[in-house]
């Protein structure tokens, strides 16, 4: 199970990304509120951007001593790309997601200062059927570890994986990238759910993730701050009991 155990210095609370996808920024903050110092790393999205106050939020979540990423997933022309990731650097974002060719991975990658981009590989909602309708003539598998290794000639500094393919991401590029896994589901799936490639919080990291994003198991629990505080006991087991 821990074959390929994170060994990077990460504080073990950090290694857990809350995200948060509610409708509005005021959501959010009660929701943060609610969590406590139970979640010190949060996910702020698409659905936040458009409801507006995105940048008041990060600077909210940074004064309280919390980790941002930035999910947007930069998609465009390499030049435009870079110019959005520099204009994050002045908010202090900790991660940002880009997708894209190599020219853009590039650009974000020459772009970033201290800030540290995460390219996508193959969104967790998707499946092989899902590729195929898309064109991608290959498993997700392969696609994956083509995406990686991109990245990482890139210049980005890590991927956003699903948990299912981190293993072959390890034997492939080691340790030299740092891997975000989403689909986090720490029980059976529900037939309702949108994430296809999902995986346990002990299957992410025993596979090789560095951090783990959760949303709706945590968000949707009947209390939102215990279900966050049962996952941060997992990974300390879980770390705690390797490095024992």
């Amino acid at each position: 199970m821990n074959h390929y155990l994170s060994p990077l210095h990460i504080p073990c609370h950090d290694r857990l990304i809350m995200a948060l996808d509610v409708p509005n920024a005021d959501d959010a903050r009660t929701l943060v509120e609610n969590l406590g110092d139970s979640v010190t790393f949060y996910k702020v999205g698409l659905e936040l951007f458009m409801a507006g106050d995105y940048f008041g939020l990060v600077g909210w979540l940074k004064q309280r001593g919390k980790k941002v990423f930035a999910d947007l997933k930069f998609f465009d022309v390499p030049e435009t790309v870079a110019r959005a990731v520099r204009a994050l650097q002045g908010h202090g974002v900790d991660f940002a997601t880009v997708h894209g060719n190599d020219a853009i991975m590039q650009a974000a990658a020459a772009a970033k200062g201290d800030l540290k981009i995460l390219a996508v590989t193959v969104l967790t909602s998707l499946d092989q059927g899902d590729l195929q309708d898309l064109g991608f003539e290959c498993e997700v598998s392969a696609l994956v570890l083509s995406r990686a290794r991109r990245a990482l000639a890139a210049g980005c500094d890590g991927v956003i994986s699903s948990g299912l393919e981190v293993p072959a991401l390890r034997r492939e590029v080691d340790h030299s990238l740092l891997v975000v896994s989403p689909g986090i589901r720490p029980v059976e799936n529900r037939h309702d759910d949108d994430q296809k490639r999902v995986v346990t919080i002990e299957q992410a990291f025993g596979n090789g993730a560095d951090y783990i994003v959760v949303g709706r198991p945590i968000r949707d629990a009947v209390d939102p701050r215990q279900a966050a505080e049962e996952a941060q006991a997992r990974i300390a087991r879980l770390f705690g009991q390797a490095r024992s």
